[in-house]
């Protein structure tokens, strides 16, 4: 089945962890082989071929750069020029894999369908370019709102306003405050661009603010269930409920401490605490339980997210293995044709109801 993942900081891997994703991932992994700078080094597990093995034909790929004021403890750059300048390097390396025909850019629903008909028409798909749909992760890099005209222009379709602790526009995961005016008006200039929220990492005021402030879509690109793991990262029921409300479709994440209750970052394993991809379905299931039916949930595995196997599910040794749920969504009693909601209807439904 095709395979349609909603996060994947593909950009930030090829230019900061300085990975060729043209290579196959066992490539990749050799040449890191004695590194220690990054935690993940010689763990990943995304790859364009792997993306294409696994019928991952369409992706939401970010750009990422935070900004970081002198109290702040984060890693960031210092300056919001100095962001959108590495969101800049980001793009151009989008741009030389679509020169390369390694991807193939997504800016409206004309293109979408055009790259579904070709990607399933496609008997070889190893050398077929993977779609994606240009998001922003955290909106620090945004130096003031002419730069999000910009952004547009050159494709950008998403935006989480915020990311890892006090952000510019909004506050985010480990962090708490009410939108302030910047993330105000980049909500409404959002909404007259027509572009998509994506609720990740809210912080519990700002999210709730978002909801009130935003009229246009919203989508959760990569969130699970705080009912499950009780974490400020993840979403209460109240705030799925108000997404289901929305429309909104909510992609379920594959880091494991998202995962496993209480997981100590470089202690925990995934065999350990059993963490494996039926962890991440229960999530899912989850809040199907909420909506009463499976119209939205979706994948946004995040893998390679700043972690690699050392933390995600243990049976899963590349993306190409999210080819495995469509079984085990069947195994939890999935019927086929929600099945086929969860690995991509729901994402594409929301993309023809929002861009048709």
């Amino acid at each position: 089945m095709f395979i349609l993942d909603a996060h994947l900081d593909l950009s930030m891997n090829a230019l900061e962890w300085n990975r060729d994703l043209t290579r196959p991932i066992s490539e990749i992994n050799a040449r890191e082989k004695g590194l220690n700078d990054k935690p993940d080094r010689g763990r990943a597990t995304v790859s364009l071929p792997e993306l294409r093995k696994g019928n991952i034909g369409l992706v939401v790929a970010t750009q990422i750069a935070r900004y970081v004021a002198p109290e702040n403890p984060l890693p960031g750059w210092h300056s919001p020029e100095q962001a959108w300048a590495h969101t800049q390097g980001q793009f151009a390396w989008y741009q030389a894999m679509v020169d390369q025909g390694e991807m193939s850019q997504i800016k409206n629903w004309k293109e979408l369908e055009a790259h579904l008909a070709s990607w399933n028409a496609a008997t070889d798909k190893s050398k077929h370019p993977i779609g994606f749909i240009l998001s922003l992760e955290g909106a620090d890099s945004l130096v003031n709102l002419d730069y999000l005209e910009k952004a547009y222009d050159y494709g950008l379709r998403a935006i989480g306003p915020a990311h890892y602790g006090p952000g510019r526009y909004a506050y985010g995961t480990d962090a708490s405050a009410p939108l302030n005016s910047q993330g105000k008006e980049l909500l409404r200039k959002m909404d007259e661009l027509g572009m998509i929220l994506d609720a990740t990492h809210l912080c519990d005021e700002a999210f709730w603010d978002a909801l009130k402030i935003f009229k246009g879509p919203v989508w959760a690109s990569h969130n699970n269930c705080r009912a499950l793991v009780d974490h400020n990262r993840q979403f209460s029921d109240d705030m799925i409920q108000a997404l289901i409300e929305r429309g909104a479709v909510i992609g379920g994440a594959f880091d494991a401490w998202m995962l496993s209750p209480n997981w100590e970052r470089g202690k925990s394993t995934p065999v350990e605490r059993d963490v494996r991809i039926t962890t991440v379905l229960d999530h899912l299931d989850h809040i199907c339980q909420l909506a009463g039916n499976a119209d939205h949930i979706g994948i946004g595995s995040d893998l390679d997210g700043g972690f690699g196997k050392e933390q995600c599910p243990w049976d899963l040794e590349s993306i190409a293995d999210l080819s495995k749920i469509p079984d085990l969504l069947k195994n939890k009693g999935f019927e086929k044709n929600d099945i086929e909601k969860v690995i991509h209807g729901n994402w594409l439904n929301f993309l023809k109801k929002n861009w048709g």
